[in-house]
């Protein structure tokens, strides 16, 4: 009689064991949507819910010095925009600050990335000489640079005076201002570039070089035949960080020039902050913050699509 019950118990429990296996073999798309669940569902709350409002409220006018309600206004701060002068300048200035800080970021950042790459005998130094500009915060290098630049006790102009040069009013003028402001930027985000570009390099094989050593190639045709293609992957991947943050530049330009002479080095960042902050016109405000994500995007889709091409 026990055997029977305990046949029976067996053949009961069977099915449902059956079932709670099958329920947990899940298929690899079912396994990957469950997983990415949680950080699809952060995301969604920590960007397209704020991207989302922020569309939103581009719509409207919404400015609490008025004290007046929201109202929708459908594309006017859009319209606004484009009678904007200030808009075009301060969009410009970004422009031109990422065309130049970009490629004198990567060519700065490669040279220092080879420099720590090299076999010397304590590496330590050189790469920490490159952890320290990354790691400094963008309000403080602004602040250590508008020192450097100083007309009066500013580095750069006793460095001038010593070597016989007439020292420079850097902050008066427009184009000194937004030189300075570059050399700030290349500076401080090129250290970044190489930490990258050095991680590219420590995964090329040595025996490459080894077998362009055997075929008689030079240093030169080494780096333009085996390293710069190599590298390419990590370059494009720096690339795409430091284009979209360039394109966001505020503290640096903030801090050591508060966007003058004027709104000579104003960004579009700066313009943002000061509508949004100052003016608390958040209706207008959100409207360019749009725009300056729409110009992200945009970038992002160009360096993405070369890569999809060159894959």
């Amino acid at each position: 009689m026990a055997t029977t019950t305990s046949l029976k118990f067996s053949a009961d429990a069977e099915p449902r064991q059956a079932a709670w296996v099958r329920w947990l073999d899940l298929s690899d798309r079912s396994l990957a949507i469950l997983l990415l669940a949680p950080a699809a569902l952060l995301l969604a709350l920590i960007i397209v819910y704020p991207v989302c409002r922020l569309a939103y409220t581009s719509f409207f006018s919404l400015s609490l010095t008025s004290g007046l309600p929201a109202e929708f206004i459908g594309f006017e701060n859009y319209q606004l925009m484009i009678d904007d002068p200030v808009f075009w300048e301060t969009t410009w200035n970004t422009v031109l600050i990422t065309l130049i800080t970009v490629p004198g970021a990567l060519i700065v950042g490669l040279g220092l990335a080879l420099m720590a790459n090299l076999p010397f005998r304590t590496q330590w130094p050189v790469r920490l000489s490159l952890l320290i500009p990354w790691a400094l915060p963008l309000s403080f290098a602004g602040l250590i640079f508008a020192w450097f630049f100083h007309s009066e006790y500013g580095v750069v102009n006793d460095v001038l005076n010593r070597v016989g040069l007439p020292g420079v009013i850097w902050f008066n003028s427009p184009n000194w201002a937004f030189s300075a402001i570059c050399l700030t930027i290349i500076w401080k985000t090129s250290s970044f570039m190489a930490l990258i570009i050095l991680a590219g390099l420590q995964t090329i094989p040595r025996s490459l070089y080894e077998a362009a050593d055997v075929d008689g190639a030079g240093r030169f045709r080494q780096f333009f035949e085996i390293t710069l293609p190599l590298l390419k992957p990590s370059i494009v991947v720096a690339l795409i960080f430091r284009t979209i943050t360039s394109l966001q530049t505020f503290d640096i330009p903030y801090m050591m020039t508060g966007g003058g002479p004027g709104t000579s080095t104003a960004t579009l960042a700066m313009y943002i902050h000061q509508n949004t902050v100052s003016f608390l016109d958040l209706g207008y405000g959100s409207a360019l913050a749009v725009v300056m994500f729409a110009l992200s995007m945009c970038v992002t889709a160009v360096y993405l699509r070369m890569i999809r091409t060159k894959e």
